[in-house]
């Protein structure tokens, strides 16, 4: 990310982001955004990535909430929603990988989204989106399946 900085009145650095931030409205926008997430080195584990977004659907934090083992990666629910409530987040888009290959969610991954956006309803939190990325660019969204 490039950054442009200046002075604050009191001498301070004060650093702003140079370009715009991504805007994840729409299937495809969240599919290119996060599908750099998964390669290289790190299509070799599960990983867990939440973008946090605001009422315009422009990310205003993307995190990594873990690094899985072969099994799967755990979906740290009270982490996600503390962090949605501090950075004022109006939603959310998450998206992890199977390394297997099969971009199916697992009853695991259905169940873990389910109680996650039953916590994000209770404070007015959209969950988005859960996709389900795989090896050849594969994805699957929860949202467009009906698990949502």
């Amino acid at each position: 990310m490039d950054a442009v900085g200046g002075r604050t009145s009191d001498g301070g650095m004060k650093v702003q982001r140079a370009e715009a931030p991504a805007l994840l409205a729409g299937h495809d926008a969240a599919r290119n955004f996060f599908s750099a997430c998964f390669m290289g080195p790190n299509a070799a584990k599960e990983m867990l990535w939440v973008a946090h977004v605001d009422d315009r659907a422009r990310c205003i934090h993307l995190g990594r909430y873990g690094e899985g083992h072969e099994g799967g990666v755990d979906l740290p629910v009270r982490k996600i929603i503390a962090d949605a409530a501090r950075l004022g987040s109006a939603g959310i888009l998450l998206a992890h990988n199977h390394p297997s290959g099969d971009p199916t969610p697992s009853p695991a991954d259905c169940r873990a989204t389910r109680t996650l956006a039953r916590a994000a309803e209770a404070i007015d939190l959209t969950l988005v989106d859960h996709m389900v990325f795989a090896a050849r660019d594969q994805c699957q969204s929860m949202r467009r399946m009906g698990l949502l």
